[in-house]
């Protein structure tokens, strides 16, 4: 489970949250312009500099979100059971699944960018390693014109607009933006009786428009409430203002240990939820265990280099005493 949104205020951010039973260890990962990024059918050996949060293998970033230099955001959520790749196809470039992410954000600088190159591509099941499975992903693209889902599905590659700027995991995304339909009486504002002029009914108590809002975490009704909270959402103009806006929009979504049982001793929690600056290059994030933000800031590293720069997580909780 894994919700990502988009928000804008002077700047434009880009985040989301990784809702997990384990974690691979992500980091902070730097990929300056001139590392070479194997895509399967070639090597991107000059690039876009990109931030991100990754796994890294063998030292190759496998992105789980990101942002450019030029400002392009993206992020792969899974999508089980519903994405479908396909084998190698000649005339197509060729990219697996894992690659995707790096290769989008590696060679355009823009949404629109992103579709002409995706309708070039053909998205194959090749694995990163034996050890590693093949992620059933689904992606948001997003800059600051606007975004797109981008779905491999039995029907082939399918490239949606996102007015909301919010993507979770199944189903597929015109269904859940269909099902917005279900909650257009939901309402930020002290809501009107419209079950009957015959009683006298009034609100009792702040927060009654929202009433019809899911508050489970299902991926639909995380899109909702994801939805609702980011579509509402208001913030002033400062760094610092739109930072702790963005990360209250994600709070409404994350998952507490124990509220989601996988198994014996086994839960799915946010192991972590991001946030970058994507016109300023600087990636914010907090951790289950540690919920003060972290910056790194893309800009700060010589992204004229060849070689990967890395920040472990901070994970153990900062707690600040005032007496």
């Amino acid at each position: 489970m894994c919700t990502a949104v988009t928000y804008k205020t002077k700047n434009f951010y880009f985040g989301r949250t990784l809702d997990y039973g384990f974690s691979y260890a992500e980091e902070v990962v730097v990929t300056p312009r001139n590392f070479a990024l194997n895509y399967g059918d070639g090597i991107l050996e000059n690039h876009y500099a990109i931030i991100g949060t990754a796994y890294v293998p063998e030292n190759y970033p496998l992105y789980y979100d990101g942002v450019n230099e030029k400002g392009l955001c993206m992020a792969g959520l899974n999508f089980v059971g519903n994405a479908v790749y396909r084998k190698p196809v000649k005339g197509k470039v060729n990219v697996p699944q894992y690659a995707v992410l790096p290769y989008i954000l590696g060679k355009c600088a823009t949404v629109k960018q992103a579709v002409k190159e995706l309708e070039k591509i053909n998205i194959t099941p090749a694995r990163y390693s034996e050890y590693l499975p093949v992620a059933e992903l689904h992606w948001i693209i997003a800059d600051k014109s606007g975004a797109i889902t981008v779905e491999s599905v039995n029907e082939g590659l399918k490239i949606y607009p996102n007015p909301v700027g919010v993507l979770t995991n199944n189903p597929q995304f015109p269904v859940q933006l269909f099902n917005l339909n279900n909650y257009l009486t939901v309402t930020a504002r002290k809501p009107r009786n419209g079950f009957s002029d015959k009683l006298n009914l009034k609100p009792y108590s702040q927060g009654m428009g929202g009433i019809g809002l899911p508050g489970d975490y299902s991926s639909q009704s995380r899109f909702v409430r994801a939805a609702f909270t980011k579509l509402n959402s208001v913030s002033g103009n400062s760094e610092e203002e739109s930072i702790s806006q963005f990360f209250h929009i994600l709070g409404s979504v994350e998952v507490p240990r124990g509220n989601c049982i996988l198994g014996k001793d086994e839960y799915e929690t946010t192991i972590y939820s991001s946030c970058c600056n994507a016109d300023k290059g600087i990636y914010y994030y907090s951790t289950y265990q540690n919920r003060a933000v972290t910056a790194v800031d893309m800009n700060k590293e010589n992204l004229e280099s060849s070689g990967l720069f890395r920040y472990p997580f901070i994970r153990k909780e900062k707690i600040s005493f005032q007496n």
